[in-house]
């Protein structure tokens, strides 16, 4: 071998060697600088992202390239850089919200009611809507009956349509409290107004802000002043981050305790009414503090296969869900193809708890706060 050849092949290697050590320290500058950029935007209540700066950018560096690599090879770069340093400010942000959770952090688990939420899979179950007092007490009761504690139904009712039924107010409140009461359950009901978060929180044990005002930040700043554990659902076409961001205006409020819910967004799909995705369960398990549960009857829109949604919810890690419940399905009020009549919900409750991924009734809780998922369906 030519060995001037070979010193400079040598030569050659330790420089390029040099310079990926050189390229890493300048990166690694570069993501602490935009760790910084992050807290002042923040401060001053800016987008993490700005396309038209990464436009200005790219072109002025486009501008000075004398190469040897074209002007594609280093727009591809860069903006790899660009999209790895965006990354690095939303995971950091993320990670530093009251919400967040750091490495090895346990999550949160409160009690509510009998069930300990967050520490045992729970499942929250009730009619759409309240519709009368008759209704609610089949409901509670045949619930209750089965070891469900914690009992759900719409008193105030946002529909796409003025014309369908909205809920009874404040008179279905007051009847799911009283049926809750004479079985021993705690209430959860929406709440959609801010005007009306300290009367719901008279009768409700926890407050639940529906999919169309997760980004109702003054409701949810109301309700998370009341003192009440506040179950917030995603939002149609929410992001994750967005839906975090969302849970620390309540935060913020002083309201630690709350649960986060995924019931399906909005896509191209019509076979059912929205499509669950199931794997925001880990990615929120693995961000968050908060409990995550999933509702199945909203994310479905139909009875038929509630029992799978619900297998595959609790198997990603899922530490509850929400079901729809109603004595009479065919005769509902709202959403009748979705909810599950009581016989339908018992066999429900008995194929989960058969695989294992749902507690006996009456057996003591188990503390599952960071219990591996079952491993399948």
């Amino acid at each position: 071998m030519n060995m001037t050849l070979k010193n400079e092949l040598d030569a050659l290697r330790r420089r390029m060697e040099e310079l990926n050590m050189s390229i890493l320290e300048l990166l690694n500058e570069r993501a602490a600088v935009a760790g910084r950029l992050r807290g002042i935007k923040q401060a001053l209540n800016l987008p993490l992202h700005d396309p038209e700066r990464e436009r200005r950018m790219l072109e002025a560096l486009l501008e000075s390239n004398r190469g040897p690599f074209q002007d594609e090879a280093v727009a591809r770069i860069f903006k790899e850089i660009f999209r790895a340093s965006l990354g690095y400010m939303e995971d950091e942000s993320i990670g530093r919200l009251l919400v967040g959770r750091l490495q090895h952090e346990a999550h949160a688990a409160f009690q509510v009611g009998r069930a300990l939420i967050g520490g045992e899979t729970v499942v929250i179950a009730g009619p759409c809507a309240v519709e009368n007092e008759t209704q609610m007490e089949k409901v509670a009761a045949g619930l209750s009956a089965m070891g469900v504690t914690i009992l759900r139904g719409g008193a105030f009712k946002p529909r796409t349509s003025p014309y369908a039924f909205r809920g009874l107010g404040v008179e279905g409140l007051r009847i799911m409290r009283e049926a809750a009461d004479r079985h021993g359950m705690a209430v959860i009901t929406e709440v959609m107004d801010t005007r009306m978060v300290e009367t719901v929180a008279r009768y409700a044990d926890i407050l639940q802000i529906g999919a169309r005002n997760m980004y109702n930040y003054d409701l949810l700043r109301e309700a998370g002043k009341i003192g009440k554990p506040v179950f917030l659902k995603r939002g149609l076409s929410a992001t994750l981050d967005e839906l975090l961001w969302s849970a620390e205006y309540i935060a913020l409020e002083g309201e630690r305790r709350i649960i986060l819910c995924d019931r399906g967004v909005r896509t191209f799909e019509r076979e059912t009414r929205n499509t669950l995705d199931i794997s925001s369960v880990p990615l929120l398990r693995g961000q968050t503090v908060l409990p995550v549960f999933v509702d199945i009857s909203h994310a479905a829109g139909r009875r038929d296969i509630l029992a799978p949604l619900a297998r595959a919810s609790l198997a990603a890690g899922a530490q509850g869900l929400m079901v729809e419940v109603h004595p009479s399905p065919a005769v509902a009020l709202s959403d009748s193809g979705q909810q599950l009549s009581l016989e339908a919900f018992r066999a429900l409750l008995e194929d989960l708890r058969g695989r294992g991924l749902l507690a006996r009734a009456g057996s003591p809780p188990e503390r599952r706060a960071d219990r591996r998922a079952p491993a399948a369906v």
